[in-house]
């Protein structure tokens, strides 16, 4: 691995963003987390000395009652990914009008820290229309960090106060160069189709040009494996008599040729399925460490129900987004759907795996709580293919 950035990541969860960033060239320094069951997680894989945590200082706190100025010449870059609670298609949507809007504190560390980069994640209702203008006011404070909202000054007036600076265009000051993309996880190989939004951005005095990268992997791609080619089935070993049959709406797809065909992109990689994630696992048994296999997390759970608008993920296809759920866990993002009609929740480290998370790495707690943190964490494949992207650009200046 080349030379690495040091960071100071806040909202750490269970540290899936923090596995991606450290196997792309970064490492934490400190890592900030309020949630005691996540912060038991980071705990249990530390004293197992795990790589990507070694060495990192953990807070179980508030960040709120936290100054970072501590960290202003040490960490280069900041990232996390601030409570999503406030603006998640299935919370409350309070957005400014949520405590939990973690936003502010994570421009607070900015401001203080002074970073060469940031990179920050959250869930796709951030850019959900009714949010619009309060979007836009979190990149304006991301953009000048400096900027700071007055005590009792309210967001909107802080919001025109950084609109009239934007347009004075003089760039005085501290200031990031900031962009933001919704990326689907799928599309860079990760077996779930999640929808995340990341906000990039880079210190202006460096005068770095960036831009995302380009999905990896496509639906299409793994429409041929499976109904063209057949790769899929024979990768793993399924015969044709245990094969589904092709669905009514492909049947045109998949006798054409010529121009029909050539209409999918199959350049990308395919898609991975929940069986490309699980498929080598035993089947789970009782207990939380598989003894003869040497697997954690790996409890059997069973009276998995189905109903309408509450289905599990079929296991030929992309999982559905795991969600932490408010008080507790949606039992159909959690749950597998195996052929016949057998249906199941996702042992926790069939989850981890559809969350990219190494099998070595422990998630502490009940099943509902690993659940929880692993619904609410960052696909650690995904942080890695944004990292490596950053840190490209960062290696770029340090070598001019």
């Amino acid at each position: 691995m080349q030379s690495e950035f040091q960071t100071v990541e806040l909202f750490v969860g269970a540290g899936g963003l923090a596995l991606g960033l450290h196997a792309s060239g970064f490492k934490p320094i400190a890592l900030y987390e309020y949630n005691p069951h996540a912060c038991a997680t980071i705990r249990a894989n530390a004293a197992q000395d795990y790589p990507a945590i070694r060495g990192a200082e953990l807070f179980e706190s508030d960040v709120r009652a936290c100054s970072f100025r501590q960290y202003e010449g040490k960490a280069e870059v900041v990232t996390g990914g601030p409570p999503c609670q406030p603006f998640s298609m299935g919370g409350k949507h309070g957005a400014w009008n949520d405590e939990r809007d973690m936003f502010p504190q994570a421009v607070r560390a900015v401001r203080e820290i002074r970073p060469k980069a940031f990179i920050f994640e959250n869930v796709r209702g951030l850019l959900r229309s009714s949010f619009a203008t309060y979007f836009e006011y979190i990149v304006l404070q991301l953009s000048y960090p400096e900027i700071a909202k007055k005590t009792g000054e309210e967001w909107i007036d802080h919001l025109n106060c950084l609109e009239r600076h934007h347009t004075k265009g003089k760039g005085e000051g501290l200031s990031y160069r900031v962009v933001f993309r919704l990326l689907n996880a799928a599309e860079f190989g990760i077996p779930q189709k999640r929808q995340r939004v990341f906000i990039v951005g880079f210190r202006a005095d460096l005068g770095i040009e960036w831009n995302f990268m380009e999905p990896t992997h496509s639906y299409e791609a793994l429409l041929k494996a499976k109904w063209v080619t057949g790769e899929y089935w024979e990768e793993h070993r399924i015969p044709k008599f245990k094969r589904p049959p092709v669905p009514s709406e492909l049947k045109t797809f998949v006798s054409s040729t010529g121009k029909e065909i050539e209409l999918f992109q199959f350049e990308k990689m395919r898609m991975r399925t929940v069986r490309d994630a699980i498929g080598d696992l035993p089947e789970p048994r009782d207990g939380q460490i598989d003894h003869e296999n040497g697997i954690l997390n790996h409890e059997l759970r069973d009276k998995a129900k189905a109903y309408p608008g509450h289905t599990g993920s079929f296991i030929d296809e992309p999982a559905k987004t795991l969600k932490a759920g408010d008080h507790g866990v949606p039992g159909g993002e959690n749950m597998l759907s195996l052929p016949n009609d057998v249906l199941r929740y996702f042992t926790v480290r069939e989850a981890a795996r559809i969350q990219t998370f190494p099998d070595n790495y422990l998630i502490a707690g009940s099943w509902t709580e690993c659940m929880r943190q692993l619904g609410n964490a960052v696909p650690t494949k995904l942080g890695e293919a944004v990292g490596k992207s950053v840190a490209a650009r960062l290696r770029s200046v340090h070598t001019n």
